[in-house]
């Protein structure tokens, strides 16, 4: 039985360009000079979320020469997915029960 929803993480991904990041790590790998041509981002700020994404557990870095790559985690995506899934089964499954009011 689902108790809660990620909140930490659903802040995490609910800015923009996080969310963007994340949209971008999902078809490739990508380095931050990458990240920051996609997204017209200013470097420092590129790397100040990509920070919060790496604190939140939802990408990981891979070290290449003086680049660093950053990777999407899926399965940190995928569990907050199967959590708003419980959540709609649970909604659905609840549909005709209503609580009286007095």
């Amino acid at each position: 039985m689902l108790t809660s929803v990620d909140t930490d993480l659903l802040r995490v991904l609910a800015d923009p360009l996080r969310l963007r990041i994340v949209t971008l790590l999902a078809k490739e790998t990508l380095c931050t000079t990458h990240l920051v041509e996609e997204t017209g981002a200013r470097q420092t700020n590129l790397s100040n979320h990509l920070k919060v994404l790496r604190d939140a557990g939802v990408v990981d870095t891979e070290p290449c020469g003086r680049y660093t790559y950053y990777k999407l985690r899926p399965d940190v995506l995928a569990q907050l997915a199967g959590q708003f899934a419980e959540l709609a089964e649970s909604a659905r499954k609840a549909a005709g029960s209503k609580r009286a009011c007095r």
